[in-house]
C-alpha cells in the first residue's frame, strides 16, 4: 500500500496577477508538483511530473517569461483576474506570514485553510457580508467547521476573525505590480467580534510563585533559569526561552528582546534585577554559553533553543511536584500578569517598557488584577485624606 504524502499549502508563483500568473504548488495526494495558469478566462493545470521544487520555480519563471497574453502587444488593457480567496491568501502567505513568528505562521496556514473550505476557493472576498459573518460565527461555535470539528468558545473565534479582518485590511492597502489595489475596501470592517465575557486570567501570587521556585532545581537548571527571569522581566516565555548570550550583558545589567521574538514585534532593552543577574550568573556555569549560544539549550542540539512544549511539560511538571491543585489558566502567562499586577503603583509607560506591551490599554483590561490587600490599602488612603 502506497504511504500517503503529507497535505502541503506550499506554492510559488511567477508572473504578474491579470497579465501572466503562473503558480507551481504539489498535488496534496502524491506530492507531485502542477503547474497551474488561466487562459481565455479558464484555469489550466498540468503535471509537471516530478518533485524537485527548485526545478518547479525554474519552469514557472520560464513559463511566466513567455506567456503571451492579451494585452502584451500593447494593443489593448487586458481585463483584470478576478480576485479571488484562494489568490489572496496565496499572496499574503507568500508575503506576510513568513514574517511572522513559528507559531504565528502555522497558525496562518490553520485559518487559511479552515476559511477556504468555509467560504469557497473561488469566492471574491469584495462579496463577504455580514451574513457570511453570523454564519461564521454559528458554524465555529457549534463544531461544524475548523480543525478540530469540536465546539469553540468566543475567545477562538474571535481570534479566527482577527485574522481575517488583518488580511482583508492588507488588501485594502496593497496594490498589484500596476498599482491597482488588490481590495477596493475591507467588506467585514466594522463588524463587532464574539468577546469572552469571563476570560479565565489567572494572576500567579507569591505564595504559588515561591512553591515553583523551591522545587524548581529539581524539574531542571534550565526550568529554575526561564522561572526567575520570566518572574523578574515580565516577558513572554516565548521571548525568555529564545534569548541568546549575545542579548545578555551582565556587567551593564541589561537584556535585549529582539523583535522577531516578540509577539508585538517590539524590540527594546530592559534592565536586570539583583534575582535575575543571579540566576543567568549560574546559567553561564551550567551551559558554558559562549558565542551565540541560546541561554536556555535543548538537550539534544545545545545549538537551538528549549522548545515551547518542552517549557509547557517543566511547568506542569513543577506545579506536581510543588503540589500545587491544577487550575484553568495557571501558566506561563499567569507570571507576566503578577509582573504587571506587582508593580500597579508604577506610572503605565515605565510598566509597557519593562514589559514590553506597546498598548497601556492592553496592560489595564487584561493584565492587572487589584488584590484584596490593595483595595484596603485604597480605602485607608482615602480615609487619612478625609482627615
Amino acid at each position: 500500500m502506497m504511504a500517503r504524502t503529507k497535505r502541503s499549502r506550499r506554492s510559488y508563483g511567477a508572473g504578474e496577477w491579470g497579465r501572466n500568473r503562473v503558480r507551481v504548488f504539489p498535488d496534496p495526494k502524491t506530492g507531485i508538483l502542477q503547474i497551474e495558469w488561466r487562459e481565455n478566462g479558464r484555469r489550466l493545470t498540468r503535471s509537471l511530473k516530478h518533485r524537485d521544487w527548485t526545478r518547479a520555480k525554474k519552469q514557472a519563471d520560464e513559463f511566466a517569461a513567455g506567456f503571451a497574453g492579451p494585452e502584451l502587444d500593447g494593443r489593448k488593457d487586458a481585463v483584470p483576474e478576478p480576485l479571488t480567496l484562494e489568490t489572496l491568501f496565496d499572496i499574503y502567505g507568500e508575503e506576510v506570514t513568513p514574517t511572522k513568528g513559528e507559531r504565528a505562521r502555522r497558525s496562518d496556514v490553520v485559518a487559511m485553510r479552515m476559511f477556504l473550505q468555509f467560504f469557497g476557493r473561488e469566492r471574491d472576498p469584495a462579496t463577504l457580508s455580514q451574513r457570511d459573518w453570523d454564519r461564521f460565527i454559528r458554524e465555529r461555535r457549534e463544531g461544524r467547521i475548523g480543525p478540530s470539528r469540536r465546539p469553540v468558545g468566543n475567545r477562538t473565534i474571535e481570534w479566527d476573525l482577527t485574522f481575517l479582518i488583518s488580511v482583508l485590511n492588507w488588501a485594502a492597502r496593497s496594490r498589484d505590480e500596476r498599482g491597482r489595489l488588490l481590495l477596493d475596501r475591507n467588506p467585514l470592517k466594522g463588524l463587532r467580534k464574539p468577546k469572552e465575557k469571563n476570560p479565565t486570567r489567572v494572576v500567579l501570587d507569591e505564595e504559588e510563585y515561591q512553591a515553583l521556585l523551591r522545587v524548581s532545581r529539581r524539574i531542571n537548571w534550565r526550568f529554575r533559569v526561564a522561572l526567575v527571569l520570566a518572574h523578574e522581566t515580565g516577558h513572554r516565555i516565548g521571548a525568555v526561552r529564545q534569548l541568546r548570550w549575545p542579548d545578555i550583558d551582565l556587567e551593564a545589567g541589561v537584556v535585549r528582546w529582539r523583535a522577531r521574538h516578540e509577539k508585538t514585534g517590539y524590540e527594546h532593552t530592559t534592565p536586570l534585577t539583583d534575582e535575575a543577574v543571579a540566576v543567568l550568573e549560574e546559567a553561564r556555569r551550567m551551559s558554558r554559553g559562549t558565542g551565540d549560544a541560546p541561554l536556555l539549550p535543548a538537550r539534544k542540539d545545545p545549538s537551538v533553543c528549549v522548545s515551547r512544549s518542552l517549557a509547557r511539560d517543566w511547568w506542569v511538571r513543577a506545579e506536581a511536584v510543588a503540589g500545587l491543585e491544577p487550575k484553568r489558566g495557571r501558566g506561563w502567562h499567569s507570571l507576566r500578569r503578577k509582573f504587571a499586577t506587582d508593580l500597579m503603583d508604577l506610572p503605565l509607560k515605565v510598566l509597557c517598557e519593562l514589559g514590553g506591551w506597546k498598548n497601556a490599554q492592553t496592560v489595564l483590561r487584561c493584565y492587572q488584577k487589584a488584590d484584596e490587600r490593595q483595595l484596603r490599602k485604597a480605602l485607608e488612603s482615602r480615609r487619612r485624606v478625609r482627615t
